[in-house]
């Protein structure tokens, strides 16, 4: 500190000479209390000449005397402000006691209506269409090769849909060996399932028409779940379980492993179906997703005839076990 700099407002006592060499000085002799810092001329301050704070008496500090930073301007030293704590009481009863279209009385009841109307629509008042077929494929199998589709849609919003589903399959060169088209209400049960409910009518074979009962979703651990009862217009009562699981190779190369198995309460000869598990199948595709909305695949599926409905098969002179390998594409929109 340049005290030569200081000017004459800050007397500095009797003591002191202003001759003296600053190493000559009596600074115990200094009247700090009447020193006039207002008047020091801190702009000729050398800058160069740093506070060795480490040498300050902090011992010697009034600790009930809060220091000013803000006064200071040392911003970096400023000390962090507390935040006030969550309150986990619930809100006060004022809070809902206002009148509950309070925006009709700026707006108008008639802007506020179409504003509530699109809000509903825009987070969930949409109805949507959507088409997928899981398997359109061509099955190479020991005599004549075949063919076989399982295809499904929607229309509708969240909660409750229009839902349909067709599958068969048959040999080249033949009438189709099983045909159906299914027309279901579906609503939701919850975030994964929907239930089901509505009308099959068989389109190869005998004729038959069955009530439709059912669910459908994703299970734990991401298996695809389709369930179905079936009451036939003959009384003949049957079920068909499906499930199907997508395990990524890569981001579009997919493992869909995939299991079925039809079962019935009683025997139906017309139809050579045995009482208890009618068929299993069993088989896994690999399929490659140029884009999402189209695979091509190939796989492998094996098919039982079990109990009574192997013995319906070889009476009829065919194999109850056949070995498919397929080829075909899967595709939505």
């Amino acid at each position: 500190m340049d005290h030569g700099s200081m000017g004459e407002a800050m007397p500095m006592g009797d003591a002191m000479d202003p001759t003296m060499p600053m190493d000559q000085m009596d600074h115990g002799a200094m009247d700090h209390g009447a020193m006039d810092h207002g008047a020091m001329d801190h702009g000729a301050m050398d800058p160069a000449m740093a506070m060795d704070h480490g040498a300050m008496d902090h011992g010697a500090m009034d600790p009930a005397m809060p220091m000013d930073h803000a006064a200071t301007g040392g911003d970096a030293m400023a000390m962090p402000v507390p935040l006030a704590p969550i309150p986990l009481a619930p809100p006060p009863p004022e809070a809902g006691s206002g009148p509950a279209r309070a925006a009709e009385a700026i707006y108008g009841a008639e802007a506020m209506r179409e504003a509530r109307e699109a809000l509903k629509h825009d987070t969930g008042g949409q109805s949507f269409a959507w088409f997928m077929a899981d398997r359109a494929e061509y099955r190479a199998r020991q005599g004549r090769d075949g063919y076989l589709w399982d295809v499904q849609g929607y229309y509708g919003g969240d909660i409750d849909k229009f839902w349909f589903k067709s599958e068969g399959e048959g040999s080249f060169g033949e009438k189709p060996e099983q045909a159906e088209v299914q027309a279901l209400w579906s609503h939701a049960i919850g975030p994964w399932f929907d239930l089901q409910a509505g009308v099959r009518q068989d389109l190869a074979g005998p004729d038959r028409t069955h009530a439709v009962i059912g669910v459908q979703g994703l299970a734990p651990y991401l298996f695809d779940i389709d369930a179905a009862a079936f009451l036939s217009n003959k009384g003949d009562v049957t079920a068909r379980i499906e499930a199907e699981y997508d395990q990524r190779i890569t981001q579009r190369l997919i493992l869909q492993p995939r299991g079925e198995v039809n079962l019935a309460a009683q025997d139906i000869p017309a139809l050579g179906i045995g009482a208890g598990i009618d068929s299993l199948e069993l088989g896994v595709r690999l399929r490659y997703e140029f884009a999402r909305e189209f695979a091509p695949y190939i796989g492998v599926e094996q098919e039982w005839k079990l109990g009574g409905s192997a013995d319906f098969a070889r009476a009829a002179g065919h194999d109850p076990s056949v070995t498919n390998y397929v080829a075909g594409v899967r595709f939505w929109f």
